[in-house]
């Protein structure tokens, strides 16, 4: 028997039925629509660098010294890590959903702890790339009063078999760092190639020739230092160079003389044997130049990485092992040098110390405690 509902009655239900609606929608919400917004970016900063991190790929997008011009060396695409993949994937992997270069710079990576103060400032990203069946880890650290960054990186295998892995540090300078006729890049090469054409290349340079660093072959005849950005022209090259075997650490620096400017890395040669210089020189603000340290000597598929199997008597593929962890430890400085610098001849490691040398016998100490 029905009964009716008296006014007081009727307010409570009312009031219970507006706080159950107010309830079932969020309820209804994604969990990420009520948590937290996650940064896109996080920053690292000690007394003489502010480094900035992009947590969309995870990619290294601005250093800049504190108390001075904030000048940063990247190029718009900042630093990222082409990885499991260097280049354009096979066909099959293609279909299967693989993108360019790879999953991890496509992937936003999770901030697993970030730590702005202390004599050591870091960060802890993890990325999971799971066409790749593969975690990254990277950690970034600044030490107190030092102009250098360090990266570790830690890639597991979730595969219960061994497999070539594909990665590059694909760092990548642009402007106004990058001004024609005013920035020098250097590193300890030894024998390179220029590589086979592909699609936008110009063909300044003589594809598939063989050169001593930093002389490279032109198509037209004679040779042209790689060590300058070139004024007045526009051409995309590319060419792969393979770090001195002598050495136990490679690097590579950028100088900005007028500026007084050195930006540069320091890595294990075992880790990155190869540097592939990409040199798109646009005359714009597009214009970049890659100084990309990698397992491979060219941005080419796995498979065409492995049947190549060795230039230059090194081999062009790095394994990963089943069910392990590889890990690769590189730094990278950015520091104003003295007005007679010239360019550089040497960078080496030692003591905790990077120790940059021109052609003149003049140093740059910059102290590294946390090591390689």
């Amino acid at each position: 028997m029905l009964r009716r509902v008296k006014g007081t009655e009727r307010r409570i239900i009312l009031a219970l039925c507006s706080a159950l609606a107010a309830s079932s929608g969020a309820a209804a919400q994604p969990a990420s629509a009520r948590a937290k917004a996650a940064p896109a970016t996080v920053e690292l900063a000690n007394e003489k660098l502010s480094f900035t991190i992009g947590l969309n790929g995870g990619r290294f997008l601005k250093l800049a010294l504190r108390g001075a011009e904030p000048l940063s060396p990247f190029a718009p695409m900042g630093h990222f890590l082409a990885l499991d993949g260097f280049g354009a994937p096979s066909k099959e992997e293609q279909a299967a959903g693989l993108p360019f270069h790879g999953e991890a710079s496509k992937t936003t990576a999770e901030l697993i702890s970030i730590n702005s103060s202390g004599a050591v400032r870091s960060a802890v990203l993890r990325s999971r790339l799971p066409l790749a069946q593969e975690i990254l880890t990277r950690t970034v650290e600044i030490a107190s009063g030092e102009n250098v960054v360090y990266v570790t990186s830690e890639l597991e295998s979730e595969l219960a078999v061994d497999r070539p892995v594909c990665w590059a540090e694909h760092a990548t300078l642009g402007p106004p760092f990058l001004e024609p006729g005013k920035l020098v890049v250097d590193m300890p090469a030894t024998r390179c190639r220029v590589r086979a054409e592909k699609a936008g290349s110009t063909g300044k340079l003589a594809y598939l020739q063989d050169f001593t660093w930093p002389l490279a072959p032109l198509t037209k005849g004679g040779f042209i230092s790689l060590l300058h950005v070139p004024e007045g022209e526009t051409s995309l090259d590319l060419a792969s160079c393979l770090m001195d075997p002598a050495l136990t650490y490679g690097w590579i620096t950028a100088l900005r003389g007028d500026q007084r400017l050195l930006f540069g890395y320091v890595f294990a040669r075992q880790d990155y044997p190869w540097v592939m210089s990409w040199m798109n020189y646009s005359g714009d603000e597009r214009a970049a130049r890659g100084i990309e340290f990698s397992t491979q000597p060219f941005d080419v598929s796995r498979r065409e990485a492995v049947d190549e199997h060795e230039m230059f008597g090194e081999r062009t593929y790095k394994w990963l092992p089943a069910k392990s962890k590889l890990r690769t430890r590189f730094l990278l400085f950015y520091t104003q040098v003295p007005d007679d610098f010239g360019d550089v001849a040497k960078v080496s490691f030692t003591n905790r110390q990077v120790i940059i040398q021109d052609k003149a016998g003049r140093s740059v100490v910059l102290a590294a405690r946390l090591g390689l």
